[in-house]
């Protein structure tokens, strides 16, 4: 496979233009998302649930919110998911937050993963928002 390029001219909104290789996109949605959920139980993520936005918006097909219990365990879980799928040749579209300001959200297209501490994920309530979400998969 190989690595996207950027071109010398610059789209108009002043990004950097992408030649036509992209990163891997032979996963489904959801596999890739309970891969992300497998990661994210590797690193001792708390409170792991995975929701099927499918029939909701097109923001996204899914979610996928875990906690950490500290500032180096959330940076250890959002490195952990984002190291072991660019081994797996899946690279995130963007990366927003930092463990210090207590969330971090991975965005792969079709999946996003939000890691928070719990006081964030309780001010920020994303299950509650998408409530009419399918709960696909919930580990305690």
């Amino acid at each position: 496979m190989t690595e996207p390029t950027t071109s010398a001219v610059p789209r108009p909104d002043g990004l950097p233009a992408r030649d036509a290789a992209a990163p891997r996109t032979d996963l489904a949605p959801m596999d890739l998302a309970r891969r992300i959920v497998e990661l994210a139980e590797d690193k001792k993520a708390a409170d792991i649930v995975l929701l099927d936005l499918g029939e909701l918006t097109t923001l996204a097909d899914a979610f996928v919110i875990c906690s950490g219990g500290s500032e180096r365990q959330i940076a250890a879980i959002a490195d952990g998911i984002a190291e072991k799928l660019r081994d797996e040749g899946v690279k995130p579209i963007g990366r927003e937050g930092t463990a210090e300001s207590h969330w971090v959200l991975l965005d792969y297209g079709s999946v996003i993963v939000h890691v928070f501490t719990p006081p964030e994920r309780d001010y920020y309530g994303l299950e509650k928002h998408w409530s009419g979400a399918r709960v696909v998969v919930r580990v305690q």
